[in-house]
């Protein structure tokens, strides 16, 4: 397609089904003929790419990109973005899905405001229950009371953190959004570098928006645009997840990496 308004991208690793259905809901977007969708396969290692290109290859407005290798979220998507052409950059992970309308309704947003470098939408999961997606930069503290009995001891802290003293059903600007759902303009995607690739999975998000904040762009929550979101945590729920689980391993690992680049940092 030449010159799209939106390049949308989709990160996938071992789950092609999600990343058809997807796909398949782009496609019914209100300005579809205004985008071109970019599925990148991390170097899944499984028959991903196989039933990508047979149930969704074809498509003048597909395309599919194979990584040489899993080199993490960020790695991914970076990759994805350099065969990338239309002014806004769509993030969006395979367990997401974006209703008709949504996809205008964020650009028109974000066409109306110079100010705005990341938009992103409400999440929410089949049950009808909101995801918490939107947070304030974290402190240490934060990580490990989420995960521990240290919650229940300072439940401000959470409060603080998660931000559940705002009322997610109304538009606001915040620190960072979870990085499964957001839409940003190209230009400010590269002049940024896009996802620092140091981290493999996790905290790539809050390294981005913090770093789209200290340019001098806003973080903007939009609920007006809700986006189906399976429910579930790859880090998983425990404190003792964080050290059993390979995915928990990571998060810690991320952590460290991101509490050390900012480190001095308000």
């Amino acid at each position: 397609m030449e010159n799209p308004l939106v390049s949308v991208l989709t990160l996938n690793y071992r789950n092609p089904n999600a990343a058809v259905v997807c796909v398949q809901k782009f496609l019914e977007q209100t300005i579809v003929d205004k985008i071109e969708i970019l599925v990148i396969d991390n170097h899944s290692d499984d028959e991903s790419v196989g039933v990508l290109r047979n149930r969704i290859g074809d498509h003048p407005q597909v395309r599919i990109i194979e990584t040489p290798g899993n080199h993490g979220f960020g790695y991914g998507y970076n990759t994805g973005v350099r065969y990338a052409s239309g002014e806004f950059i769509l993030i969006n992970n395979p367990d997401k899905t974006m209703p008709p309308e949504g996809l205008e309704k964020l650009v028109s947003r974000m066409q109306s405001d110079e100010t705005i470098g990341i938009l992103a939408p409400k999440l929410v999961h089949a049950d009808g229950t909101n995801r918490l997606s939107i947070r304030r930069f974290p402190h240490l503290i934060d990580i490990i009371s989420r995960r521990s009995f240290l919650g229940k001891i300072c439940p401000g802290c959470l409060r603080r953190y998660l931000m559940l003293d705002k009322d997610t059903e109304q538009m606001q600007e915040v620190d960072w959004v979870v990085g499964g759902c957001f839409l940003i303009r190209r230009d400010l995607f590269e002049q940024l570098g896009g996802f620092d690739e140091r981290f493999f999975l996790f905290f790539e998000d809050t390294d981005l928006c913090r770093r789209v904040g200290k340019s001098g762009k806003k973080i903007v929550y939009d609920p007006s645009v809700a986006v189906g979101d399976k429910k579930n945590r790859l880090s998983g729920q425990s404190f003792v997840d964080l050290f059993l689980k390979k995915t928990g391993r990571i998060h810690i690992s991320s952590a460290l990496k991101y509490f050390w680049k900012w480190k001095g940092t308000a």
